[in-house]
């Protein structure tokens, strides 16, 4: 079992002080590469021009523009909700960037009242991510959140 307190403690120690927001992403996902366990991909996609694109991660190469309302991270920002995703292959529109993801969770980021991009972490493991993992992470993105870096 994960953690979180002190994952999200750990953020937020690697985050004081710093204000450029690639550098706070690119350390919350190697932050989570290295305490999450049965993952494939960890990492962000950033809003830019309408549409998501990637920002900071760790795991394959990976798919670099995502439209609004596509796929498990498009959604989530078309919802402005988490998405809990238990097996890929049976979600509406999936975009299989690494054909061995099988779970996904994805939880929406902002900076302000506006919609800053996402947290994305892939599994190869049907039904990886609980509602526990749900909350540790919303709780971990809300940190992110807080961080004057990210505007």
């Amino acid at each position: 079992m994960t953690d979180y307190d002190l994952m999200c403690r750990q953020l937020e120690s690697l985050s004081e002080g710093v204000d450029w927001d690639i550098t706070v992403l690119s350390n919350a996902a190697a932050l989570i590469w290295d305490t999450l366990e049965d993952i494939n991909w960890a990492g962000f996609y950033l809003m830019k021009d309408g549409k998501l694109q990637l920002g900071p991660f760790q795991g394959k190469p990976a798919c670099t523009v995502i439209e609004v309302g596509k796929g498990v991270c498009g959604t989530a920002i078309a919802e402005d909700k988490t998405q809990l995703v238990k097996n890929v292959h049976e979600f509406p529109g999936h975009i299989a960037c690494d054909s061995a993801s099988n779970s996904e969770i994805v939880v929406p980021l902002h900076a302000g009242d506006a919609l800053y991009g996402v947290l994305d972490i892939d599994s190869p493991e049907f039904g990886r991510f609980s509602e526990e993992d749900q909350k540790g992470l919303e709780a971990f993105a809300r940190i992110l959140e807080s961080n004057t870096a990210i505007k």
